[in-house]
């Protein structure tokens, strides 16, 4: 059994402040006795493009990771940061989500691979991800204490066949950090969440924003911690805050020899 954290933000375009909030809530699940916490997408920048571009720092290069890094060795925590802009070699930029283990080191990335160019019947109207970010070009399953990780980001969730190639490289447990829009998560959110962690088995840990953002922007909350029979274990609804469960893999091993899935699929998922 493991305790898991999720944080719920409301982030804006101003890194420190978002520093601040988000400190006092690892602060708050690290007496819980949280060993993983993992929080939102966009977690240290939600704002424009030039935002984005501002606060861009080289993988394992700057002073928002170094201080990440630092907070989570003081705490004694795993630390999944759910997104932050990225500079790449070639001078583009990814959403890239981090995970910094107990002694601070930055052990695994991952680039949000599917970008949300959409329109949507809200205040925004319209998402343009890739006119900021880079997408990525492969997916990524971390081997922790507390099981296998795999790694994904917001509207990643949309695309099952990700979650199941997800699966086939050995996912224990699946976060899904997001910053949601209020109409699709209203429509969306919790369905899709459920459907994936019944198809592949695994944990969901869905963190997410919440609240009015900048430029119009809204965002639905309803961060979750579903469990591999497609539970919701914990759900903050509105507001910021934090939520813990445990985490049994035994659990999950049972759900999996009970109803093998893997075993009886007649296809597998070869990822790009």
């Amino acid at each position: 059994m493991t305790k898991i954290g999720l944080v719920q933000m409301n982030s804006g375009p101003d890194p420190e402040a978002n520093l601040i909030q988000l400190k006092k809530k690892l602060k708050g699940l690290q007496l819980q006795g949280a060993r993983l916490v993992v929080t939102p997408e966009n977690t240290l920048v939600f704002g424009s493009n030039h935002d984005y571009i501002r606060h861009a720092e080289a993988l394992g290069d700057g002073p928002l990771q170094t201080e990440l890094a630092a907070f989570a060795k003081q705490l004694g925590i795993w630390l999944l940061i759910g997104s932050m802009p990225i500079l790449q070699p070639d001078g583009k930029i990814t959403s890239t989500a981090l995970l910094f283990d107990d002694q601070g080191i930055c052990t695994a990335h991952y680039n949000k691979l599917h970008m949300f160019d959409v329109e949507i019947e809200d205040k925004h109207h319209s998402y343009r991800e890739s006119d900021t970010f880079q997408p990525g070009n492969e997916i990524k399953v971390v081997e922790t204490p507390f099981g296998k990780i795999g790694l994904s980001i917001c509207y990643d969730v949309r695309f099952p066949q990700m979650y199941s190639a997800l699966r086939e490289q050995g996912a224990d447990i699946i976060v899904v950090p997001a910053a949601f829009t209020k109409v699709t998560g209203k429509a969306h959110w919790d369905i899709l969440l459920r459907a994936r962690a019944i198809e592949t088995q695994c944990w969901l840990i869905a963190a997410a924003q919440w609240g009015e953002h900048n430029q119009g922007r809204e965002t639905w909350g309803h961060s979750m911690i579903i469990d591999p029979w497609g539970q919701v274990l914990a759900c903050q609804q509105q507001g910021t805050g934090v939520l813990t469960a445990d985490i049994d893999l035994d659990f999950s091993q049972t759900i999996r020899t009970n109803m093998p899935l893997v075993e009886h699929a007649r296809f597998s998922v070869h990822p790009r």
